[in-house]
């Protein structure tokens, strides 16, 4: 965008509250053509919202989110394939499944956990499938990374010598780009404070100036 009109969506933005938490500054908008939900990129886990992290970063509200069509579980076998606790009889949002084998189950958090953790090496923990696995991850909102496998590596994901320099909020309204930071200000980049794996400049996932900390989605 150019300056002018991120100044724009900025004027724009703080007129909108948020469906989720009611606030106002939410620059969101459901990608449904007719839909006007908005909301602030923090909420979308409460609102079970969903953000594709690929492409043109797309957003959609609970009611419009891409919705997995799988066929009944084979083994009825109602456990996380990752964590092996209790998950629904059904899919949801919270809980997920894999294409290609159509028996795999696992929560949300679990899946975008792994997906962190296993970098170019994602795939599905019972079938192996990976392909058609990712690219149905991607589509139900799984951030995917491109680093190695950490356990192939003595780093952990997000290494503290790496630090993460770039804005991954859905719409990015910075002037200078994702990759601009500035010390202080709208512009400053906030890490994700449990993970450091994502970050989001102050004025994107509107944080206001007496926030101290901020949580990614996956968080």
């Amino acid at each position: 965008y150019l300056v002018g009109d991120t100044r724009g969506i900025i004027r724009e933005a703080a007129k909108k509250s948020c469906f989720i938490c009611y606030k106002v500054g939410a620059s969101i908008t459901c990608c449904q053509t007719g839909c006007d939900r908005t909301f602030h990129l923090p909420c979308a886990p409460d609102g079970q919202c969903v953000t594709q992290y690929f492409g043109a970063y797309r957003c959609f509200c609970w009611e419009h989110s891409p919705q997995q069509t799988l066929q009944p579980r084979p083994s009825q076998d109602n456990t996380c394939t990752i964590c092996l606790d209790t998950v629904e009889d059904k899919i949801s949002y919270k809980t997920m499944g894999c294409p290609a084998c159509q028996d795999a189950r696992f929560h949300r958090q679990c899946i975008q956990t792994l997906a962190l953790h296993a970098g170019i090496g994602f795939r599905c923990p019972c079938c192996l499938n990976q392909e058609q696995f990712m690219m149905e991850m991607l589509t139900m909102g799984i951030r995917l990374t491109k680093r190695p496998p950490s356990w192939e590596s003595d780093q952990e994901v997000g290494p503290s010598d790496q630090r993460h320099s770039h804005c991954d909020a859905a719409m990015c309204l910075c002037p200078g780009g994702r990759e601009h930071t500035e010390a202080d200000g709208s512009w400053q980049l906030w890490l994700c404070s449990s993970c450091a794996a994502e970050g989001t400049h102050r004025h994107c996932s509107s944080l206001g100036n007496s926030t101290n900390t901020w949580e990614c989605n996956t968080c």
